[in-house]
């Protein structure tokens, strides 16, 4: 766990103190990055084998899956990104933990440790589908997809609702833009996995042109909302640095 001091105790004793905001920051640009690339460099130089499809029709985007996971070096860069972001993602869910015990009321405790868990099976899930991709392993990498978005929903669905209803005092200005953000992003996310459902069925049934390039472009969008989702820590956190000192350890100061 991750307490919250309102001052430093000594700061000979610190090892390091770094704002909040740089460590929402750090964990979202790995993926991010990772994500751009993947897909770009499966546009400029993977473009045929990336866009093919068992339909053999034209398609102008690789899915996902073709864009982290099928070629050189796009599946390693993906996989370092992943890699390297899930303990920063893994620290922010605890101190979510923390924050829901200090901010969410206590008949409404339960639903915040639920969130909490969701957020690490999420974690975990998108790490196991980006190790063992459909090529390597469709059934793994499926089943660990399935998970990843089952969480991912739920997860985004119950975060939302609790700062929503659940808080025990009113919302800092800080704190009401993130809620705005996290329903928007939320709603979009679940209208563009709805519509890459459509047009996923659509292609494998009908084998028209282009609409597997639609399914791919609704992808991205799941995928970028739920990046923008779990950037929205940096309005939760936006005024506390993460500190670790010889007395304390790891814990959460005010500016």
């Amino acid at each position: 766990m991750l307490p919250t001091y309102e001052r430093l105790n000594d700061p000979k004793n610190v090892f390091f103190r770094l704002p909040f905001a740089k460590l929402a920051l750090a964990a979202l640009s790995l993926p991010l990055g990772g994500f751009f690339f993947c897909v770009v460099w499966s546009l400029l130089f993977d473009f045929v084998r990336s866009t093919y499809t068992h339909c053999d029709v034209v398609n102008y985007l690789p899915s996902v899956s073709a864009a982290i996971g099928n070629y050189e070096p796009q599946k390693t860069i993906w996989r370092l990104a992943i890699f390297l972001h899930l303990p920063l993602r893994l620290a922010v869910a605890k101190m979510y933990l923390e924050y829901y015990k200090e901010n969410i009321r206590r008949s409404r405790r339960l639903l915040g440790i639920l969130a909490c868990f969701l957020n690490v099976v999420e974690d975990l899930a998108l790490f196991c589908l980006s190790f063992w991709t459909s090529a390597d392993s469709y059934e793994t990498h499926r089943n660990a997809f399935v998970v990843f978005i089952a969480c991912s929903e739920c997860y985004m669905l119950i975060s939302y609702l609790l700062n929503r209803n659940a808080r025990k005092v009113v919302l800092l200005p800080h704190e009401e833009k993130s809620l705005r953000y996290k329903r928007n992003l939320f709603l979009v996310n679940v209208l563009a996995f709805g519509l890459a459902g459509y047009c996923f069925v659509r292609h494998n049934a009908r084998c028209e042109a282009g609409v597997y390039t639609f399914f791919a472009l609704f992808e991205y969008i799941v995928v970028l909302t739920n990046m923008g989702f779990h950037m929205t820590s940096y309005w939760d956190f936006y005024a506390l640095n993460v500190v670790c000192d010889a007395r304390h350890g790891l814990y959460l100061t005010q500016f």
